[in-house]
Order: structure tokens, then sequence, then C-alpha cells
């Protein structure tokens, strides 16, 4: 079958989404699909199961198509760690840091270590579902960029344009976009996909026509925006989530803040909460009184020290020490556990200036951050109770050592599918701090349900966690319903 490549309009369109939900229809029809994004730029990455660090979605991609991730299926990914610089993270590995300038000077290195990827992915699957990346008709970087056009050329790929509704200007999207482009580009493009619609549908059959008549190819489908299904989104806090309200929290729920970090990473970890009712998550950006909140979240960052220097100018270090003489509990997760601890040393410069910076000083602990980054699918338990089991994945390049008395939050027993002795983070001794380099902590039922009694000890588990494989299915039945997959079949079949 021919390859496909989702591109967009525009950044946040909806790409990442609807390859996702191809990805899953066709292994729900039968094909051997997997998932390709030749360059990823998040901080929401994850770990392979050989140990290899991808952008997330292709992660939740891989799921979808129920094929194992690995690093070809996302082989350049860059993490921002400054406005201007990246970490480089190539076939899964740390390569090096680079400002933009750098990276983008020449990306001939780059493009040829993702292609070695894209042909491998070609020689063990039936067809790939090709992401791109933001706009495909950013013409400044158009002979640099090697992850829209330039891949879907070396797959022999058919694109899918898709345009998101919701934003406004979709006329103009799709138009401006088909404009601009080489004609040699304007010939793969196949179909448009209309995303995030509200409303009527049928109000926009002459806009259909309109889309139809500017493209040359056919509307492939208007598909509505959609809520109550639980996937991972690609490199933002979702769209739906709270950010700064201005209402106190509600009395009747279990509040948890997240510290919203201007490099925060990893923030899945606190999707698993979304579809519970009686739990309510809010990202704050600016200080506040957080009376009212059970707990307090200092998530992941990709420049730590950064971002804790942001945190003590905002102000953020006495509403945490106040909150801390409360009932709350506060957790940190990777770089938030390492901003609770006394010191924070980068000597090698790794996330900018090199030295050392003072922590919060919550928990007796001192990080160093090292050249070799620790890339771990893991499993353990509680510390104090084995009977809660705890999975998670590791991206780290801290080092963080014990400097007081203190006990393990987690008895670690294994680490990429082989058995391992040791122990993950550190907990206070009156249970009201704690700290782990476990991203995904929450996700399982055992540790989440002890974490929520900390906060109640009246809380009742209301209903199972989320099915992830059905929530795969409950996308894919959602943009079947509004995709014309007939004319999507003759086009990936066609010669």
């Amino acid at each position: 079958m021919n390859n496909l490549a989702v591109f967009g309009t525009a950044s946040d369109v909806g790409k990442s989404i609807v390859a996702t939900a191809l990805c899953r229809i066709f292994r729900n029809a039968g094909i051997d699909v997997a998932p390709f994004k030749a360059q990823n730029m998040s901080n929401n990455s994850g770990v392979t199961p050989d140990g290899c660090e991808i952008g997330r979605a292709q992660i939740v991609q891989a799921e979808a198509a129920r094929v194992v991730p690995t690093a070809d299926m996302n082989p350049v990914l860059l993490k921002p760690n400054t406005d201007i610089g990246s970490q480089v993270v190539v076939h899964g590995r740390v390569a090096n840091n680079c400002s933009a300038r750098d990276y983008f000077g020449d990306t001939r290195t780059w493009s040829a270590k993702a292609f070695e990827s894209l042909h491998r992915l070609e020689r063990r699957h039936e067809m790939l579902v090709i992401e791109g990346a933001g706009s495909c008709a950013e013409m400044n970087l158009y002979e640099r960029d090697f992850v829209n056009f330039k891949t879907a050329k070396e797959a022999d790929a058919r694109v899918f344009l898709v345009a998101d509704i919701d934003r406004g200007g979709v006329f103009a999207q799709v138009a401006g976009t088909l404009s601009i482009i080489p004609p040699e580009d304007k010939a793969l493009v196949k179909g448009i996909i209309i995303n995030r619609f509200r409303g009527d549908a049928t109000l926009f059959d002459e806009g259909i026509r309109i889309i139809e008549d500017l493209a040359g190819v056919p509307v492939l489908g208007v598909v509505p925006f959609f809520r109550g299904i639980s996937i991972d989104v690609e490199d933002a806090v979702p769209l739906q989530a709270v950010v700064d309200p201005p209402d106190r929290p509600d009395p009747d729920k279990i509040s948890i803040a997240v510290l919203y970090f201007p490099h925060i990473s990893n923030f899945t970890d606190f999707g698993v909460f979304d579809p519970m009712e009686h739990i309510e998550v809010h990202y704050l950006h600016h200080p506040k009184n957080l009376g009212g909140y059970q707990a307090v979240v200092l998530p992941g960052s990709k420049n730590v020290r950064g971002d804790l220097d942001w945190l003590f100018d905002k102000g953020w270090k006495s509403h945490l020490e106040a909150f801390r003489q409360g009932k709350g509990m506060i957790a940190g997760i990777c770089g938030g556990y390492q901003m609770l601890g006394g010191v924070i040393s980068d000597p090698l410069g790794l996330e900018g200036p090199a030295g050392k910076s003072d922590a919060l000083g919550f928990l007796p602990v001192e990080t160093v951050l090292q050249q070799n980054k620790h890339l771990y699918n893991a499993k353990g338990h509680l510390f104090d109770d084995r009977d809660v089991s705890v999975n998670g994945y590791e991206i780290h390049m801290g080092e963080t050592m014990c400097v007081g008395e203190t006990k393990p939050l987690l008895e670690v027993v294994g680490r990429n599918n082989k058995p391992e002795s040791g122990y993950d983070g550190v907990i206070s001794h009156d249970g009201k701090v704690f700290g782990t380099y476990f991203h995904g902590i929450f996700d399982g039922k055992g540790f989440r349900e002890w974490f929520l009694k900390q906060l109640d000890q009246e809380y009742v588990p209301s209903g199972p966690s989320v099915d992830k494989d059905r929530e795969y299915d409950r996308l894919a039945r959602h943009f079947e319903e509004h995709l014309d997959m007939d004319t999507i079949y003759r086009i990936v079949n066609a010669q």
C-alpha cells in the first residue's frame, strides 16, 4: 500500500490526533501500519521498550497501531531548553545541544539519519502514516525542512492536508498553503481534512464545495470537535486544561495544583485525572494562595535551573512554604523532584550556563546534572507497602543523592525489562513531601489510589481507570464516522 502523510496548514491543527486515528483505523482493517515523524520538537517524550527516547506522540501512535514503539518512528527529537536552543536526540540518544541557527544551518545530517529510519520502517511494515511538523508551507525554512514534503517524496507518500476550522480562516488556511508551495508538492496533496468543527455540519456543505474548488482535491471529511476521549496530546498542555482559574478550588473535589513552568515537560503525567469527575487539576503559572488544594505537584522541566529561577522570581517559594505547613502534600516528578532538594548543580552547562542553584530545601537531597541521560521503563512498588505496585518511565540527566536522613519512596525491581534491585525517590518523614523520577507514576491504579488516599482519607475509587486501547478504538470510530474512508482507501491503494 502507499504511505500516507498527514500535514498541517499550521501548528496545532490536529495532525497528531488525525495520524493516531488513522493508525488505529488501518490496524483494525488488518493493515500492518506504523507511525513515522522525521523530526519532532517537544519536551513531552517517552521511552521505548529498548530504552530509547522519542516523542510521546509517536509512542501514542504506535500504541494505536498496535506495534512496539521504536526510535525509528521519531529519529530526530528536539527538546527545547531555552527560547533559541534545544537538546538534539538522534535515534533515541542525545547527540548534542545546539542553537536553532546551528541546527537549521545545515539539516542534511539530520535528514540522512531520519531517512535511514524511514526506510527501515518501510522494510518492516506494509504502510506508514507519516506526520508532518508545523505548517508544511513555512517558506523561510522550506529548503531546510525535511519533515514535510521532502519526507513525503522520500516515502512516495500521498499527502492529506489538515486544517483547523475552530481557529477560523479555514479557507485561507487551505488556499494559502496550496498557493505558495511548489507545484510538484501541491501535486502530492490528495485530500483535505477539516478538523475541529463545532455545530451543524450541514451548514458547511457550501464551504466544502468552495474548498474543493480552491484546492482541486476532495474534502475527505469534516471532523467534529470531540470531548471525553482520553488520548495523550503531543507537546502542549491540553486546550481544555484549567490554567490560573480565578476561583478557589471546588470544595467537593480533590484539587491538585500543577506549577506551570516555562519549560514544563511530560505534562501527560496528569492526564489520567482528566476523566475523573471527583478530581480537578489546575495548572498555575501566577502565584496564588494555595489554600483549598490538597496537593501541589512540581512537574518535569527541560531547564530545571531556569525554571527554578522562574519559581523564585515569581514569588512561588513563600506560597509553597506556607502550603508545606498545612495538611496538603507536595510532590515532585523528575525536574520537580530535583527542585524539592537543596542544591542543583550543572557543572557542564548542559541546560544553560554552568553553575549551581539553591533549591527549595524540602527534601534532603542534592542533584548533579551529568552528560549521560538515563532512559528506562521501570517498575517497582512503594518502599513501605509492597502491595502498591508502580510503573513508569525515567528520562533524566540528573543524579540525585541523599544528604540527610530520609527513606526511599519506591523500591525498583526492574528496568527495561530486566530485573534490577534499587530505589527511586524519597519521601519526607511526615509523608507530606515526596519526589520521584518516575514519569507516568499516576497511570497505575495502585499508586494513584494510594496518592489520592493520602489527600482524602475518605476517598473511594469511583470506577475503572481509563482503558487506553478502548480509547483508541473510540477515537477511530469518531473519525471513521466523519471521514470518507472509501475515498481514502482508493487513495492509499492507487498506483
